[in-house]
């Protein structure tokens, strides 16, 4: 058996005995959203597509599978949306300042080499590109703090229906406190994980920590993971008090009337 299959097989199973309908759910999720990335791909062979517009609406076609699919239409997911929408929009305009003045856009040196044969005019934006690969690996963090912060601040709500707004965004900044330090170390870590081979080969080659820091592959990877660690920093007291507000104004309305 194909070894992929297996280990699709094995991880369905596990979701599935775990997380039940939901986890089935998750599972199918996987595959909607290597469509969505399929057509990205797809799309950008097309010179007349605005990049960056056919990213956001593919991120927001993301988000909706990851929190509207998985875990339906309900208070916690619609105020993860919004929040994941407001902090992408805040995170735009300063993910495309930063990728054109730092010029890190397109093929370091080191595959060059590998890249010698094939024609690079191929009528794309490498900075568009850039910008897009930016947010397509901030969304998903982004959506998922939104969510580990939404979730429990409404069970926070249920069990205490007359706490005050204030209260319940100071409880979900508590929540994000607790969950950013994971968050961003884990998009550390995927990025080690990821390229230990480059840094190996870095070592073999004698680059010098300067030489390694200026490299564009290494470069591009770090800009990514600092634009990511900001959306996550930013999206937590976005969905605090987006949550807090959209909880507490039933409470608030009732007490005007």
């Amino acid at each position: 058996m194909n070894v992929l299959v297996l280990l699709s097989a094995i991880l369905y199973l596990l979701m599935k005995l775990i997380g039940g309908k939901k986890g089935t759910r998750s599972f199918l999720a996987l595959f909607f959203n290597f469509g969505v990335f399929f057509f990205i791909i797809f799309m950008m062979n097309d010179p007349n597509v605005n990049l960056i517009a056919l990213t956001l609406v593919s991120c927001i076609i993301i988000i909706c599978i990851n929190l509207f699919y998985i875990n339906k239409i309900n208070t916690k997911t619609k105020t993860a949306f919004i929040s994941s929408i407001f902090t992408t929009a805040l995170l735009l305009l300063f993910i495309v300042i930063i990728t054109d003045k730092a010029m890190v856009q397109g093929f370091g040196e080191e595959e060059i080499e590998e890249l010698g044969v094939f024609s690079l005019y191929i009528g794309i934006d490498f900075i568009k590109v850039g910008v897009c690969v930016i947010i397509m690996s901030t969304i998903g963090a982004i959506a998922d703090v939104a969510m580990a912060i939404s979730s429990p601040m409404q069970e926070i709500y249920y069990h205490n229906p007359t706490i005050s707004r204030k209260e319940l965004a100071s409880a979900g900044l508590s929540i994000g406190r607790d969950i950013l330090g994971t968050s961003t170390n884990t998009l550390f870590f995927a990025f080690f994980g990821g390229y230990l081979g480059l840094l190996i080969w870095f070592k073999d080659l004698s680059y010098s920590l300067g030489e390694i820091i200026n490299s564009k592959i290494f470069s591009v990877e770090m800009i990514t993971i600092m634009c990511s660690g900001i959306g996550v920093t930013l999206i937590i007291p976005v969905t605090a008090w987006v949550t807090a507000f959209f909880l507490t104004r039933k409470n608030k309305v009732e007490k005007v009337s």
